[in-house]
Parts: C-alpha cells; structure tokens; sequence
C-alpha cells in the first residue's frame, strides 16, 4: 500500500500546492520520497533495521541510518500542536503564535503553518475527556473557573464547557462541533469512551460539584453528529463522578467514583447487547477489595481488569500493588508490580491519564496530594515490570485528558498546572509511545510537504495516488 500510494505518478495543480515545474516522467511524491528516506531496501529485525542482514553503526553513514533516526527519532519525543503553555505571574505577556515554544526540558519548536489557522482552539479547562481514533481527537466537556478563560457571557453553561470538540489531525485543525439531540450537562469527571462511531458518556457532575451528579449513558454519533440516550435495563449505578469506565468483550464495565461524600468500589457491568446493567458482587471478603477511590483509571487484557492510582480528596493510592478484578472467577487479586532498576516504582497519583497499547499501559501525570506530576510511565501486563519513559511533559499536569490512535500516538490536552494559582492550559501535545510505522512516518513527511492536501476533491485524491483509507483521514 505504501509502495502504491508513493510511486503514484502525481500531477497535483500548481496553484493550489506550489509545487513548482517537474518533468512529466516524474512524480511529485517520488521525486520527494527520494529526498526523504534512503532508497535501499530495508528489512526489520529484533534489534532495530538492518541492511543486508547487518546493521550500519550509529554515525557510520551506512545505508538506512537515516531511516532508523527518522524513526526512532519520533520516539519519546513531545510536539506542542496548539495552546499556550502557562507562564507564572501576574504580569501580562503577549504571545506571538507564529513564535509556539516548548517549556522546561524540550527543545525550542517551530509550529508549522498549517498549525496556525483561524480557528480558534478549545478554552483552557480540567476535568474534560477524550478519545481519538486514526482521524480525529474529541474532547468532551470540561470545567474553568475563570470567568475570562471560559468564554465570559458567551458561555451560557459557565463554569462548565457543554461543548464537543474534534481536533482533526491532517491538517492540525480545532473544530467544535454542532450537535443535533440532547448533549449531557454532567460535564466534570465524567467517562467517555469510543466504540465505532459511536461516543459513549457515562456519570459525571455538574456544578456544584457533587449536587447534580449523572448515571445515565449518553450516545454520540460522531458520523451524523447527533446525540442519544441509551435506554437501559436493570439497576443502575450511583449518580457518580470521577469512577473508571472501559469496554471488555461487548461490555461497558464501570468501577469506582464518588458522589462528592462517598466514595465507591462498586464495579457494574452493561451488556452493550442486551442494554441491562448488573452489579458484580466479587468473591471476595470486604477486607480484600480494592479501597474506595476516584479519579483513578483502568486497563485490562480480555480476562482481567486493572486498577491504577486514583485516591480520595486526602489520599492518593500506591502503584506498587495494584487490584484486578478477574472476570472468570468473579473475584479481586492484588497484584505486586515489579521497579524501575534505579528509579524504583512510580509515585502514588490521583487525576492522571492511561492509555493502552495491547498489553503495554502508560499513565501519564497527575497530582500526588503535595506536587503535580510530569512523568510518563510504562506497565507491561504480562511482566507488570514498571519501565519510566525518558520524555518528560512539558507541562506537568492533572485533571487533564489523553488519548492514544490506533498508530501509538498519544495526545494530551488541557488539565490544571499551577495549585496555588487555580490555573488551566488549553495546550495540546503529542507524542510516539511505539516507534511509528513506515505508512506513518511517510504520511506525516508528505502532510508537511504538501499541506493542502485536505483541500482536494476525493476524486482528484484518488487519481493522485491515495488510498481510500488515507483519503477519510484527510475528510
């Protein structure tokens, strides 16, 4: 597919790309493939490329090096896509936005111009969730206190953000999107997940928080942009905030979360065919259960389900040991995880981020109830080694939002970077979890050298070379 997509001869319009005067013999993407990888033929091993059967050493000039640093070099590595990063104190700083830089540890970045269009980014906020898919991040919902950041008298739900936003990859555009149907107003620490096309929202609070708490799911599809609520049978959970919320074997499993007085270990089931929800009763003594949190996340392997931080408004747990609940014996196990060699084990947290990618989870920031934490870690499920990611955020965060694409490529937005000061980013990162594909690192090269790609027919798309699948990620 990549070999058809990139040998395509192309003759793309010269007003519309400025691409400048090529010879008919020869494509505009060939002719910048060759620029961008090496032509040898590479083939992959444990270990890393190798040419031949045998790697160049690094600095060597060996054929494919280029290859394995534009690879790996994608790896660990944050790029700010949008927002601006909080600046302490009180005094009012301008911000060029053609002029984006990283803060603390990453280097100093251009944002490319496609970057820096018209539309207006989503407001600074916490408490908000998100889902990505290979096209689109969605963001859902959200709180600021301040009355400046979230809209002033344009934002009829303030403190709350009753709003859906998708940030469209390609061509590094914020959109919010017009809805049809009724949107929920449960807006803070609610659970969202993505299952086809299809948004599903469950709990959540509004203001005042813990007053107006929600139990009902809440459908979004995100193809017809319209809203539902998903009729449900049996006994329903709590009106809750802050629980967990994942989709295991055709079910939504629901765990934990708080009222705003209480806090839950319950774990419920909904049978997504069936719509009924059951309360799991495990077999185990009351002394074995997980203790009452919230804000905590959760990961699974098909069999099993994870347990990871969250905590109370004074407490935040440990991930030394971590609960599962085993779906076949109907019945909680306390897990020891093994340290990092030098670092030991990660700290306890409370309001961070985890996204999964098959067995490997990493959980990403967070507060520990004393400082707000910047740190990336990894948990592999069949080892439960911790391993810490050498990348650091560039904003140490909580109550922020992340999401992972099918391709390993975790996006981060918005949460809260200063406790004494009450203070919210609108900033938006990425980063490579796993070392991208060739089909990724060549779409992301060719969105850079011709950025007004999105702005073609499908028909012309199609005559230039693309395939269907990479067309839709341009619409």
């Amino acid at each position: 597919m990549v070999t058809t997509f990139l040998s395509a001869s192309l003759h793309l319009p010269r007003k519309r790309l400025s691409i400048g005067c090529l010879s008919p013999r020869r494509s505009v993407i060939g002719l910048w493939w060759d620029r961008a990888l090496p032509p040898s033929p590479v083939s992959w091993v444990s270990g890393g490329a190798q040419e031949g059967g045998s790697a160049g050493a690094a600095g060597s000039g060996a054929p494919g090096t280029g290859l394995r640093q534009s690879l790996t070099g994608h790896l660990n590595r944050f790029v700010q896509l949008s927002g601006r990063p909080h600046l302490p104190g009180k005094k009012k700083i301008r911000w060029d936005p053609v002029r984006r830089r990283f803060i603390q540890s990453c280097p100093i970045i251009r944002i490319p111009n496609r970057f820096l269009r018209g539309h207006r980014p989503p407001p600074a906020r916490s408490g908000h969730r998100c889902v990505a898919d290979n096209t689109n991040l969605y963001v859902f919902g959200g709180y600021n206190p301040d009355y400046d950041e979230s809209g002033g008298p344009d934002n009829e739900d303030y403190p709350l953000f009753r709003e859906l936003w998708r940030y469209h990859f390609a061509t590094g555009v914020w959109h919010q999107m017009g809805t049809d149907g009724y949107m929920p107003r449960e807006l803070a620490s609610m659970s969202l997940v993505l299952h086809g096309n299809n948004l599903l929202v469950f709990g959540g609070t509004g203001i005042p928080f813990g007053e107006s708490n929600g139990n009902d799911v809440h459908v979004c599809n995100v193809k017809y942009k319209r809203w539902a609520l998903l009729s449900c049978r049996g006994k329903k959970p709590s009106r809750i905030y802050g629980q967990a919320m994942a989709i295991i074997n055709g079910s939504l499993y629901v765990f934990g979360g708080t009222t705003g007085y209480i806090y839950s270990t319950d774990l419920h089931k909904l049978d997504l065919n069936t719509r009924e929800w059951t309360q799991l009763k495990p077999n185990n003594l009351s002394c074995d259960l997980p203790e009452e949190r919230y804000r905590h996340e959760i990961a699974h392997d098909g069999q099993r389900i994870y347990i990871l931080g969250g905590g109370t408004s004074w407490t935040a747990y440990s991930l030394n040991k971590i609960h599962a609940y085993n779906l076949e014996t109907n019945a909680w196990e306390e897990i020891a995880t093994k340290p990092h060699e030098k670092i030991g084990f990660p700290a306890a947290r409370r309001c961070h981020s985890c996204v999964q990618i098959k067995n490997d989870v990493f959980i990403c920031g967070g507060y520990n109830g004393e400082v707000i934490l910047g740190d990336i870690w990894k948990l592999n499920l069949q080892t439960f080694q911790w391993v810490k990611l050498p990348a650091t955020m560039p904003e140490p965060v909580y109550f922020h939002c992340a999401a992972v694409t099918p391709a390993g490529c975790m996006y981060i937005h918005g949460g809260v970077v200063n406790i004494h000061e009450n203070k919210r980013t609108g900033s938006l990162f990425k980063i490579w979890l796993v070392v991208p594909s060739l089909l990724e690192l060549a779409w992301e090269k060719l969105l850079a050298a011709f950025p007004n790609l999105a702005n073609l027919s499908r028909t012309q798309l199609l005559h230039l070379g693309l395939t269907q699948g990479l067309i839709e990620r341009l619409k």
